[in-house]
């Protein structure tokens, strides 16, 4: 059975290079098949401490089951904001309440910083993740494509 307000056993805490098999795992699951070795370079690089979060929820059963990375934006037409970057819970550990406490974590960390508002994108065909953050008190408020160029 579920417990209503989540598993109060799963902490949330900041990452740490250690974690990377289980990042690396998870960024998987959400559609972005990596390496451990990858994500420890991406770690390093989210720099400066203040501008870049990553989260992660940690069962002591299953060691970490999900994370957050949230960033501060600046800029020209709306100001400053927060970015929540991704989102993952590992599946098998969903609507168990570790999504939900990541994503306080990071508008925590984000009204610390001075950022009146968080934004999030999600695939169109990511339905469960949209209801997820209507749920949280996000409002879906556009809809745009997205484009990319290798350079």
């Amino acid at each position: 059975m579920r417990k209503k307000n989540g598993n109060p056993e799963v902490k949330i805490r900041r990452a740490r290079a250690s974690d990377a098999p289980q990042l690396a795992q998870l960024s998987g699951q959400l559609g972005y098949p990596t390496t451990a070795a990858e994500i420890k370079k991406r770690l390093r690089r989210l720099k400066p401490a203040s501008q870049n979060a990553l989260f992660v929820a940690e069962s002591p059963d299953s060691g970490v089951v999900g994370w957050a990375h949230v960033s501060v934006t600046h800029l020209v037409e709306v100001g400053t904001r927060a970015e929540l970057n991704g989102l993952i819970v590992a599946e098998g550990q969903r609507s168990l309440g570790a999504g939900a406490r990541l994503l306080r974590a990071a508008e925590d960390w984000a009204r610390k910083r001075g950022c009146p508002s968080m934004s999030v994108r999600s695939n169109v065909i990511r339905e469960r993740a949209h209801k997820f953050y209507e749920r949280q008190g996000y409002e879906h408020y556009k809809t745009q494509k997205a484009f990319r160029k290798e350079l």
